[in-house]
């Protein structure tokens, strides 16, 4: 059983390929839940996501694909929304979909993930800011807004990694994860990145296997040729963990699924 929940498309502005395209390669790698989880609408970073007039077409558009390649592969609907305070907007929230993944991608107003603002690290305390960003993530948990907690330790993407233990920095917003039951993916991406791991590393599996909290996997896929990307390697991860289950959603339902 495949599942593969964060995949994008171009109306991010920062993707390629068509949707169908995506899944044709989904259905080609056998993936059993290929899931639709593009950059949700905010009046913030416009550059990177859709507009809030594209929803309609986004959601018809994935709609349009689940039911035509029903007989072929289960599609579902979601967004990856921005845990940024003041921009979260209901109208994202409401939405008719089958889940929801809160990311963090922002400390402050910084997009630290963005190549653009790299510069920024240079002047930052590289502790502090992880420090500041896993309380963005527990945040994020208590809001209880979301389904799925996107690429938890994404703060490492550009490999400048904390002198503190990162179990220490992490713990309380794993507790608060476990806490509110949500899911953490397990996300091949951070293999296309400087860090060269999955999200998350190994520290953070450790954590989550003790707090035995649920996962999913995901490609974040920008462009066709992504989806599927490390699949092996990300569900031996997991089961080296004593994974053998991950949750995938339907109308906002978590069902467990062997892998």
């Amino acid at each position: 059983m495949s599942v593969d929940l964060h995949n994008h498309t171009s109306l991010c502005k920062h993707a390629t390929g068509t949707p169908q395209e995506y899944v044709k390669q989904a259905i080609k790698n056998k993936i059993k839940y290929f899931g639709f989880s593009d950059h949700a609408p905010m009046h913030y970073d416009p550059k990177y996501r859709m507009k809030f007039e594209q929803m309609n077409k986004y959601e018809e558009s994935i709609v349009n694909l689940k039911n035509r390649y029903k007989d072929d592969i289960n599609i579902l609907l979601g967004y990856e929304v921005d845990f940024l305070e003041g921009y979260i907007d209901d109208r994202v929230l409401n939405s008719n979909v089958d889940y929801l993944i809160g990311s963090v991608h922002f400390i402050g107003k910084w997009g630290f993930d963005n190549p653009e603002f790299i510069g920024e690290y240079k002047h930052k305390n590289i502790d502090k800011i992880w420090e500041e960003y896993f309380e963005a993530i527990e945040a994020l948990a208590k809001s209880r807004l979301f389904h799925i907690v996107g690429h938890i330790d994404l703060i490492k993407v550009f490999n400048f990694l904390p002198k503190k233990d990162v179990k220490s920095i992490a713990q309380k917003a794993l507790k608060e994860i476990k806490k509110v039951n949500m899911v953490v993916e397990i996300n091949a991406a951070g293999y296309r990145k400087p860090v060269k791991e999955a999200y998350p590393s190994s520290s953070i599996m450790e954590l989550l296997s003790e707090y035995e909290i649920p996962i999913t996997f995901g490609s974040d896929a920008h462009a066709p040729d992504q989806v599927g990307f490390k699949q092996k390697e990300i569900y031996a991860l997991a089961k080296s963990y004593g994974y053998n289950k991950c949750a995938t959603f339907i109308n906002k339902e978590r069902i467990m699924v062997n892998f």
